[in-house]
């Protein structure tokens, strides 16, 4: 069934409370003060049933200037607004005011009521008539219904029902969303049940047990019970004026501008990107860092504008700007806001939120603003695919792109899917659903291979660089998934090597000059001769005297001809090979060795033997029980 929120818009006593209570028979002001000052003051609410059977929720908003901000958190998620004019004084300051704030929040629905018509002739009821027309002239409201009406007498009451339920009938059916979000108007509690929320719905649906989170503290909770007009609901959806009784959760914790809505589904910023248009009415430019009120869902929250691209906006311009916020909130790509000067108080501009959880913005950087220029686009997969681009070499895990782009699951892997099949997007964390896009692949790939280069260029003799070092090296795929996916992708594409530890170029080949092959005889010379007992390194290097003998050294390491069982201390692979077999026979036999045992077996001083027999174990030979060793089952 579809939903109609009503709401009232327009000057102090200009009629909206008495029109309500005519029409439905509730008094919207409810407070003390209210009653004693004569004024609306808060929200008010109220519901008619049309004679087309739908029920039609009412918010009733004050006209005093004092008072708008309120107006603003009544207006969030009206659909229908009724533009209240008294007859005797026409359009007025907040006349205007309010209409403003209407179209900024993006309500394109409504009529206007002439109210207190028993206190004029009709000579200058039809001048009001011809003002208002022509004011309206260039609005929403341009060709809207005009109903003239007393709440004293009566008069045109019913023509104005009968013209409410025409305009429900034409509204289009409000699409529901896939989160359920009620921004809080109201905080009481109400004996035997304890804390309840009232709001409209803007998104989504809820129903008794769910679980909620509210927003921007992330308190967790769930839904005790429902009303709808003071009746007890199993469900609620986008669209109806809702009080939602809430468990675990004293009063004290909420206020007016938090958001309920589905458990965990939104992120708490103090910063949101906007696209700001500054009305033509504003009554100055708006200065960058300017102090200005932001107002979102029924949230009014100090902030300081950023304007991306200029210094200073003029009255009827529009940019991107970056509101920067004195307490945290929680909204969505594509929410309106509104925005009131600092001081003295109005509306001066508005727009829609276009990246509800920026990092701080550089100004006048051409890339930001290209971004920004997408976002503020109706392609989806250019939204996706550019909230992706914006996560750089962190990449960006799926929860958060569904909530940056503001998008169902369904619609939102449907996206992936032409994305990843076009190449644009790959998957390089499947565990976490790690999304990162091919630029910074590209990116991290050109990098990769520079290093690799360079390190060659380097290093001639060397066959290559450990694979964490040139990690370290890196600006772009240092996370160890990304690192590892890329790598895994080079070697694929067969433009690397990985050889254990060690990566290298494929095109990369270690050939030696006359002397370095012949500085590579020598040493495998000694080390063959020398057996199990070969000199350390450093008496080598003073024996051979040459400036390439320890990089002659690493590639025979890195071939494996030389293994290094300790710093400074090399075997020839055929020496250890040779001992290998005979441990590994001695073990068969006797099925253990003590080291005195191992000693003798090398005819090797203890210097040799100890890191010899710890060798065997790190190779996965033999492993130590007690004081010998045993063959390590396989």
């Amino acid at each position: 069934m579809k939903q109609v929120i009503l709401g009232t818009a327009g000057h102090i006593d200009h009629g909206k409370t008495s029109l309500i209570k005519a029409l439905t028979g509730i008094d919207t002001d409810r407070l003390k003060e209210e009653k004693e000052r004569g004024i609306t003051i808060e929200l008010g609410f109220a519901h008619l049933e049309l004679p087309g059977g739908k029920l039609l929720g009412i918010v009733d908003v004050p006209g005093h200037e004092k008072f708008v901000k309120n107006m603003v958190a009544g207006a969030t998620g009206i659909d229908l607004v009724a533009l209240v004019i008294a007859a005797d004084e026409g359009v007025m300051p907040q006349t205007e005011e309010h209409l403003e704030i209407c179209e900024l929040l993006g309500i394109r629905h409504g009529l206007v009521v002439l109210t207190k018509i028993d206190m004029v002739d009709e000579e200058w009821l039809e001048l009001v008539r011809e003002d208002v027309r022509e004011y309206l002239a260039g609005t929403f409201l341009a060709d809207a219904p005009i109903v003239e009406v007393s709440s004293v007498t009566g008069e045109g009451l019913d023509r104005l029902i009968q013209i409410l339920d025409e305009l429900v009938q034409e509204i289009p059916e409000k699409e529901v969303g896939h989160l359920f979000r009620l921004p809080i108007d109201r905080v009481f509690v109400m004996k035997g049940f304890g804390t309840v929320v009232t709001g409209t719905t803007i998104s989504g649906k809820a129903s008794v047990g769910q679980d909620v989170t509210i927003y921007p503290e992330q308190i967790d909770s769930r839904i005790r019970g429902i009303q709808v007009h003071n009746r007890e609901v199993e469900e609620v959806r986008a669209g109806i004026r809702t009080a939602i009784n809430l468990q675990g959760v004293e009063k004290a914790m909420l206020s007016r501008g938090d958001v309920v809505a589905s458990s965990r589904s939104l992120r708490p910023t103090f910063m949101v990107d906007v696209r700001l248009e500054l009305l033509s009415s504003a009554p100055r430019k708006l200065k960058n860092r300017a102090k200005a009120r932001f107002h979102a869902g029924t949230a009014e929250i100090i902030s300081t504008v950023v304007l991306l691209d200029r210094e200073e906006l003029s009255p009827g311009e529009t940019c991107f700007a970056q509101l920067r916020l004195e307490r945290p909130t929680a909204v969505l790509r594509g929410d309106r806001y509104v925005l009131r000067s600092y001081s003295p108080v109005r509306t001066i501009g508005g727009g829609q939120i276009l990246n509800p959880l920026p990092k701080k913005m550089k100004r006048y950087s051409e890339q930001r603003l290209a971004e920004l220029q997408i976002l503020d686009g109706q392609d989806r997969e250019a939204v996706v695919e550019t909230f992706v681009k914006m996560g750089g070499f962190q990449g960006l895990d799926l929860d958060s792109l569904q909530f940056l782009a503001n998008l169902s699951r369904s619609r939102l892997e449907s996206i992936l899917r032409g994305l990843k099949s076009k190449g644009r997007l790959m998957e390089f964390d499947k565990e976490r659903n790690i999304l990162i896009h091919q630029v910074h692949l590209d990116e991290a790939q050109k990098e990769i291979l520079g290093h690799l280069k360079e390190f060659h260029s380097q290093f001639p003799l060397k066959p290559g660089l450990q694979k964490e070092e040139l990690r370290s090296r890196l600006r772009g795929a240092k996370s160890p998934k990304l690192f590892n996916f890329v790598m895994n992708a080079l070697a694929k594409q067969e433009e690397i090597v990985q050889e254990k530890e060690l990566v290298r170029l494929k095109a990369h080949k270690v050939t030696l000059g006359s002397d370095l092959e012949e500085i590579r005889r020598k040493l495998e010379r000694e080390y063959l001769k020398a057996g199990l007992q070969p000199p350390y390194f450093r008496e080598l290097k003073e024996k051979i005297k040459e400036d390439s003998v320890s990089d002659v050294l690493d590639l025979l390491v890195g071939e494996g001809v030389l293994i290094k069982v300790k710093e400074d201390l090399y075997f020839h692979r055929d020496v250890i090979e040779g001992l290998k077999k005979r441990l590994v026979e001695f073990l068969k036999k006797h099925g253990e060795i003590s080291t005195p045992q191992f000693k003798e077996m090398t005819g090797a001083s203890r210097k040799y033997t100890i890191p010899l027999i710890e060798y065997f174990d790190k190779a996965q030979v033999t492993v130590r029980v007690g004081d010998t060793r045993v063959l390590r089952k396989k």
